[in-house]
């Protein structure tokens, strides 16, 4: 078990989950680098919103968003948020991501997150009848009023029943 999921196990004893979500993200050395801040998590976590604030931490040569910021700005958030829906029986992990750059971002920009219960119950559904399966999940970073997008990332998040997780590695080690 990591250090992350360590404290986040001890935390959720004295604060909610969506309040050490925020913090707990917000403080760690890894997604401060990002320069983003998580700024509202509902209290049934299916729903994240992200800030990017351009700053000189993160402006490029060309004096927009640093395409990196922009990336690990949302990198984490989809696997970690699914792993606390979820629970304990399964095993999620990133399998692959893909960017792609719509335009130069010379504001601040935002990201929202969303698991729907349905989407969970197919993802529930899949590993009982298959042990593993995978999902895409789309993250646009835009405009605070959500007209403009700037960035798209997709996250390929692989899923599996813990058990069967475990048999599949010691089979192939």
């Amino acid at each position: 078990m990591s250090l992350y999921q360590t404290l986040a196990d001890v935390g959720s004893k004295f604060i909610s989950k969506p309040t050490l979500f925020k913090y707990g993200f917000n403080l760690s050395p890894m997604y401060r680098r990002s320069t983003a801040k998580i700024t509202c998590v509902s209290s049934d976590l299916l729903h994240i919103e992200v800030k990017l604030p351009i700053s000189y931490k993160n402006r490029n040569y060309m004096n927009s968003i640093f395409g990196g910021s922009m990336f690990s700005a949302v990198d984490p958030i989809p696997m970690v948020q699914l792993i606390q829906l979820l629970g304990k029986d399964y095993v999620v992990w990133d399998k692959s991501a893909q960017i792609n750059f719509k335009r130069p971002a010379r504001e601040h920009l935002y990201a929202h997150f969303r698991y729907s219960d349905a989407e969970l119950e197919t993802i529930k559904a899949a590993v009982q009848e298959n042990q593993e399966t995978e999902i895409v999940k789309t993250t646009l970073l835009t405009s605070k009023d959500e007209s403009t997008v700037f960035c798209e990332v997709h996250k390929t998040i692989y899923i599996a029943d813990k058990t069967y997780f475990k048999e599949k590695r010691r089979k192939k080690s």
